[in-house]
């Protein structure tokens, strides 16, 4: 800030003209330096000691110095030379005082170090002129409290600002954030008016486009209505000649009839006399005559078209008359024919001999009903007899929903567990869940030992821990298993890899433990199907290959379902679903079929053309639980299977224990299933007789090869076996 600038020059130049006038001398190195530092505001400026005395005047200079740049209009420094102006001698030559110059240099030498290039450049730029204010204030005692009180007014002015300017410093910022926002807008806002100019200069072009086709329509439909209108007036021209000559037609032809007429008349003389008049109203008067007869006709016909004549009638009466007496003659008689038949005469009426017939029939099928009637009559009093004895003896039948207060889930999950089971079925639910709790409970298994009974992943001395799994988890170990065991070439025996596989996944510590963890859950649980499957195959009741062939037999299913949706939807219609079950089970009765189709969604009240979801037949839960076609097909399986081996015992006409040879067993086995195949047959017997190898056809051998029936039937149920054909074999083309 510069305003002090001029009055520290007339206080220097009073100060020189002092210094010149009484000789004191100021001190020049009292002066500060050249300070090369950042320099602080807070800084204190040095003091310039100056030395009065008390007679002194204050020098004028620079008044009379040629090219002075003083303002002569400050009052501190006019006043006094203003009063001495007249009375006061100066030299023609003055120079600038000393203490002035080197006050100059120091404020030009702090300029030029200061860098401006900084914010707080103005600040730094005051600082100079606030020292040289120092030294001044600090050099003029006379004047210190004036000038301090200046300073100290300036510098709260400053302070006051500077506080004012960092107060409106966030403003600052948040007026540059709102004018960036607002520009941005802006710009977004003259992007959307390109886009929508843009778009509408587009749609300017296509609507002046369209304009300019409908134009040409216009024009072409312009031309169009004036080639149309020269045609309705060339055919409008026509249809008034082909009016008019029309016109002249129907007047020569009336022309022509009367002339007809008149020559007509002029031929007969009967007529010839008779009035016009007369004739015209005769003429109506028949014709109307004619049109009431007409109406009386149509209304006998309505009414009288269907009566018979009374001829006919009678002679109808006649005949029924006749029969109803042959028939009376028939109840009494109970005789083969009617009154003709003993004199050998023929009935005149064939259809009554029919009748005849089929009423001796009908009275004897009510006989033998009335028979059956009597007897059933017997049975049904002995069967109810019966009944009230086994009531009266037996115990009452179990009240189930008792159960549901008892078993873990409450009423929900019992009617979950037992939906769609017999009571046999549920005692088998409610034992797997007494079971369950049961073996929650156990904390360790007692070893079996090592006895030949014993199967080989058993058997172990001692106390093995109960691992707990869940009903899950235990399904899931199963199904991991099954999984590696398909990957290998299974000629490993299915208990030893079961070990290993349990080795395998927890070690050789924990693999009898989780062995007999397993072997109890799988023991106690016969409603889930994938532990039920699993615990027959490792206690040898049923062969791997059954389990295999089951699992092959459902890819194939969905396989086929897969094919026949050929736009890959997921869905297929019940028809299609029908074809399919009919080409991969051929030999299946009907009514399986439509059990398998009932499990599979349909019913009877809906239209084979409605779809189903195929996928979702082959899902199962996390618990192993499969969906009830699948369940369906296990079960018809294994009843076609024992259907299947009684129509074997029936054929072999034998007792379960006595013994049958292979060539008795062949023999049976093709009458009840012709179709069989050499290698299926093989196959059969090998399984029935446990032989790996099988003598030739023919051969002597196999009249040695004997088991007992039970034996056979207990391997040939374990087995993989299935009908191949129909029982009686199709007659080939």
């Amino acid at each position: 800030m510069a305003f002090p600038k001029p009055g520290l020059f007339c206080f220097a130049t009073n100060t020189r003209s002092y210094q010149e006038s009484s000789g004191v001398t100021i001190d020049d190195t009292s002066l500060p330096e050249k300070n090369t530092s950042s320099r602080k505001f807070s800084q204190k400026p040095k003091t310039l000691s100056c030395q009065f005395s008390i007679g002194s005047q204050i020098s004028p200079w620079p008044t009379y110095t040629s090219g002075q740049t003083i303002l002569h209009n400050r009052k501190p420094c006019t006043v006094d030379y203003r009063k001495r102006a007249g009375s006061l001698q100066h030299p023609v030559s003055t120079t600038k005082p000393r203490y002035l110059e080197r006050l100059e240099n120091y404020l030009r030498k702090e300029l030029l170090l200061l860098d401006l290039s900084t914010d707080s450049a103005q600040e730094l730029r005051l600082q100079p002129y606030r020292e040289i204010f120092e030294f001044f204030i600090e050099d003029f005692k006379t004047y210190k409290p004036l000038l301090s009180s200046i300073k100290n007014a300036y510098e709260v002015m400053l302070a006051y600002q500077r506080e004012k300017i960092r107060t409106l410093e966030p403003l600052k910022t948040k007026l540059v954030t709102v004018n960036e926002e607002c520009n941005e807008k802006i710009l977004a806002m003259r992007a959307e008016e390109r886009y929508e100019i843009t778009m509408l200069k587009k749609e300017k072009m296509d609507l002046l486009k369209l304009i300019d086709k409908k134009n040409e329509e216009k024009i072409s439909l312009q031309s169009e209505v004036t080639k149309l209108r020269k045609k309705l007036a060339e055919e409008y021209l026509h249809y008034l000649s082909e009016r008019d000559a029309r016109k002249i037609l129907i007047a020569d032809l009336n022309e022509l009839r009367y002339q007809r007429e008149d020559m007509s008349l002029a031929q007969s003389p009967g007529v010839w006399g008779e009035d016009p008049v007369k004739l015209t109203l005769a003429l109506k008067m028949v014709r109307q005559d004619l049109t009431r007869t007409q109406m009386e006709l149509n209304t006998m016909k309505a009414n009288f078209g269907d009566v018979v004549p009374r001829r006919d009638f009678e002679m109808q009466e006649k005949t029924n008359k006749d029969l109803q007496e042959q028939v009376l003659v028939g109840r009494q008689g109970r005789m083969g024919s009617y009154g003709w038949a003993g004199t050998g005469d023929q009935s005149p009426y064939p259809q009554l001999e029919c009748l005849k017939a089929d009423y001796e029939e009908v009275c004897k099928e009510h006989e033998i009903l009335l028979q059956l009637h009597m007897s059933t009559l017997k049975e049904r009093d002995q069967f109810h007899s019966e009944l009230q004895e086994i009531q009266s003896t037996s115990t009452p039948r179990p009240v189930w929903i008792k159960c549901e207060h008892v078993v873990a889930g409450g009423p929900e999950r019992w009617h979950m567990l037992a939906e769609g089971k017999n009571s046999d079925q549920l005692v088998d639910v409610l034992l797997e869940e007494i079971g369950e709790g049961l073996l929650r409970e156990k904390n360790f298994f007692p070893g079996l030992g090592f006895g030949e009974h014993i199967p080989p992943f058993l058997r172990f001395d001692g106390v093995v821990e109960n691992k707990k799994p869940t009903k899950k988890e235990v399904v899931k170990l199963i199904r991991d298993f099954w999984k590696e065991r398909l990957a290998e070439d299974q000629k490993e025996k299915f208990s030893d890899f079961f070990f290993n596989f349990l080795e395998h996944h927890f070690g050789p510590d924990d693999a009898m433990a989780w062995a007999y963890t397993i072997f109890e859950n799988i023991k106690l649980f016969h409603s889930n199907e994938v532990m039920s499957q699993f615990y027959a195959v490792l206690m040898g009741k049923i062969k791997e290959s059954v389990y295999i062939k089951e699992k092959e037999t459902v890819a194939q299913l969905l396989k086929e379902m897969t094919n026949t949706d050929s736009q890959n939807e997921g869905y297929i219609t019940i028809e299609q679903l029908s074809t399919v079950l009919k080409s991969i089970f051929p030999v299946k009765k009907d009514e399986r079929m439509q059990e398998l189709m009932e499990a599979a969604g349909w019913h009877p009240d809906i239209s084979n053309s409605d779809f189903i979801k195929y996928s979702s037949l082959f899902l199962e839960d996390e618990e192993g639980q499969g969906t009830p076609f699948i369940q369906k097909l296990w079960e018809q399986y294994t009843a076609e299977k024992d259907e299947y081996l009684q129509d074997l015992k029936q054929e072999l006409g034998l007792e379960l224990n006595d013994k049958v040879n292979l060539v008795k067993v062949r023999e049976a086995l093709m009458n009840i299933d012709p179709s069989l195949d050499k290698l299926t047959l093989k196959k059969y017997l090998s399984y029935a007789f446990q032989l790996t190898e099988l003598p030739e056809e023919g051969d002597e051998m196999e009249q040695e090869i004997v088991a007992s029936v039970q034996s056979a039937l207990e391997q040939l149920h374990m087995s993989d076996t299935r009908r191949i054909g129909p029982r009686e074999a199709e007659p080939t083309s």
